[in-house]
């Protein structure tokens, strides 16, 4: 099987104004695990000062965070969605960030690559990350 590269590029320049520019990030698929990445990228996030929200089919509370079934339940401005779901479910998770009209990232982790979806969110005037771990982008740029 070939793997596929991500059409939309991104360098740290880029990450660290997405990142500077966010106040709220969605992430979803964030597991109540805490062995999972996706829990300790939340983690993460959270405490390096930004308002987590934590996305999940299942749990109340993740992380001491209210969890919302879905990107449409955030009843709050969302900037960054940071994505731990497999790339069949991007397609319709880039609508949904499209849908909202308040986020300015899209940022899906490593080895989560859907081109189609990216070009999608990006010709909505949406920013894009594809293929990168937000906790080790935001740690190698902000703790220089």
């Amino acid at each position: 099987m070939e793997c596929e590269l991500p059409r939309v590029n991104s360098n740290r320049d880029e990450m660290k104004k997405y990142f500077e520019e966010a106040k709220t990030i969605a992430v979803l698929g964030c597991s109540p695990n805490p062995t999972k990445a996706s829990n300790h990228v939340a983690e993460y996030l959270r405490d390096a000062g930004y308002t987590m929200i934590p996305v999940y089919p299942k749990e109340d509370e993740i992380l001491g965070q209210k969890v919302y079934r879905s990107l449409a339940e955030i009843d709050v401005p969302v900037d960054m969605v940071v994505v731990f779901r497999k790339p069949a479910a991007l397609d319709a998770i880039a609508d949904a960030v499209i849908a909202r009209g308040d986020v300015k990232t899209y940022w899906t982790q490593l080895e989560l690559i859907n081109n189609d979806a990216a070009d999608k969110v990006k010709a909505a005037g949406i920013n894009v990350v594809q293929n990168y771990c937000a906790m080790i982008e935001h740690r190698a740029i902000f703790s220089k």
